[in-house]
């Protein structure tokens, strides 16, 4: 079973527990995918630059950056230029045989281009035009098994590949989520709590999992902000085929592999295929 890992990138997230974790993984024969986004480096760039990092909420209350022509550059330059390679070379270091790779890569992550989203301000909905991002449909999974196959560690990171051939935004913990269901791998996202909390502001109240229609409303209702993009991410790898999702947390002892043994919260197919069997 493959499993893929989305590292986070928040100010307080310490990536080396990570990478231990998957060099230790990888050691063992275990095949793993990691994903990276950045935003906490683009925001950091934008700041150098003299410019303001714009976060927008949607209609279903998701926070996400708007991503304009300059901040797309900003992106282009830090993702798949400074970061992916660093973390390549880290993960190389420890004796990973890792792959640095962006969507564009042989079209590892292609689908439509979004030029307008729709946003909440003053609790009005409005239509912003200008933005630079799309959504991931289709993903490259020959390019990424037959990588596995011949003993890599691909490390993937955002932009992706619009059909109009333009690279463009997407959101790191879908894309990983995306390749999870294209893998049916097991994802496990990491991050800067320890999962899913029905109180954010308390760590003791982390929701173990969520295994029925009923326990994915709790905590969906729960996840508040960015969690709620992950939460989303979740339930998108699921019905893509993934085996598992675990959102937990990165600064926890061996990352990956506590998260696979309970850590975290837990998502399982059962929610999906229960939803969509009273759906019909």
């Amino acid at each position: 079973m493959t499993t893929v890992v989305k590292v986070g990138g928040a100010r307080a997230v310490d990536p080396e527990g990570t990478i231990a974790d998957i060099a230790a993984l990888t050691g063992e024969g275990e095949d793993c995918v990691v994903v990276h986004g950045g935003s906490t480096a683009v925001d950091e760039t934008l700041e150098r630059l003299g410019e303001e990092p714009e976060y927008v909420e949607t209609p279903k209350g998701v926070v996400g950056r708007f991503t304009d022509e300059r901040t797309m550059e900003t992106f282009e330059m830090v993702l798949p230029g400074k970061l992916n390679t660093d973390l390549t070379a880290s993960l190389r270091k420890t004796g990973v045989d890792a792959v640095g790779l962006s969507g564009v890569d042989g079209g590892l992550l292609t689908g439509p281009r979004k030029s307008a989203i729709k946003v909440v301000e003053d609790g009005k909905t409005k239509i912003r035009r200008g933005e630079h991002s799309g959504r991931i449909t289709s993903v490259n999974a020959d390019l990424l098994t037959g990588l596995l196959d011949d003993g890599y560690t691909p490390v993937v990171t955002v932009p992706m590949l619009a059909d109009d051939g333009t690279p463009v935004n997407a959101d790191a913990d879908r894309a990983a989520a995306a390749v999870a269901g294209a893998l049916n791998a097991t994802l496990v996202v990491l991050t800067d709590v320890p999962g899913v909390l029905a109180d954010p502001d308390d760590p003791e109240t982390l929701i173990g999992s969520a295994e029925t229609p009923d326990a994915l409303a709790q905590v969906e209702s729960a996840a508040e902000g960015f969690m709620g993009k992950k939460v989303m991410a979740a339930t998108e790898a699921l019905d893509g085929g993934a085996a598992a999702v675990v959102v937990a947390d990165a600064n926890a002892d061996e990352p990956v592999r506590a998260a696979l043994d309970g850590g975290g919260t837990h998502f399982t197919p059962g929610a999906i295929e229960a939803e969509a069997e009273v759906d019909t």
